[in-house]
């Protein structure tokens, strides 16, 4: 389960929708052996309006032994990064005054859980990797299609994976933006991070922004 601060929760779908939409590798994680979780690193489509809380897609390879005992546990948890920064005690205005503060880290992160489909049917199997590779493509000048590719070729490539519907049941959404902050700190953590090089920090310095403004 996500730990969720009262300050940090999440629950909103036009919030937690984009966040999901706009990670580029999940993580799906389950009940696996031995005590331990199986943990399979992919991406992963949101079909919002699938279900209550939307479907996510995607698949793995045959040969990983993930898709067996996700079929056996019927549920799984998706587990999504938005923006994360360090956040230094420099930023804050209140160091001058009492040096009464810590390093902490920001970042945003969503889990949905539900219910697993296996899909194997060739078909089937087809219609989600054309959708999936359709999605990645977008950004290309000219998007690769499927079948620009030899039809015997794609179907022998299709026997090597196993498609994933994750039927969203529940989503948990924690935005750590220094909402616990006073406006000061507030601000000043995201002059310091707006002002780094690293895109990564410039990323949490915007998202700071809009959970600052109740977005």
């Amino acid at each position: 389960m996500l730990y969720q601060p009262t300050a940090f929760q999440e629950a909103r779908p036009e919030i937690l929708h984009p966040l999901i939409q706009a990670a580029r590798l999940a993580m799906l994680v389950s009940n696996g052996p031995e005590g331990l979780p199986d943990i399979t690193h992919l991406p992963l489509v949101l079909e919002p309006g699938q279900g209550p809380q939307g479907t996510l897609y995607g698949h793995v390879a045959r040969a990983n032994p993930h898709w067996h005992r996700l079929a056996e546990a019927g549920r799984a948890t998706a587990v999504f990064t938005g923006a994360e920064a360090y956040v230094s005690p420099n930023f804050y205005p209140s160091k001058a005054e009492h040096h009464r503060v810590v390093p902490t880290w920001n970042y945003e992160a969503v889990h949905a859980v539900g219910s697993i489909e296996i899909i194997e049917a060739p078909e089937e199997l087809l219609n989600l990797v054309t959708r999936l590779t359709d999605h990645s493509e977008r950004a290309q000048a000219r998007p690769w299609q499927v079948r620009e590719a030899p039809q015997d070729f794609i179907y022998a490539q299709l026997r090597g994976i196993v498609g994933l519907a994750l039927r969203i049941e529940r989503l948990a959404g924690k935005r750590k933006l220094s909402q616990n902050r006073g406006a000061a700190d507030r601000e000043g953590a995201i002059a310091g991070l707006a002002g780094s090089e690293d895109a990564r920090d410039r990323a949490a310095a915007a998202a700071m922004t809009k959970a600052a403004k109740g977005e």
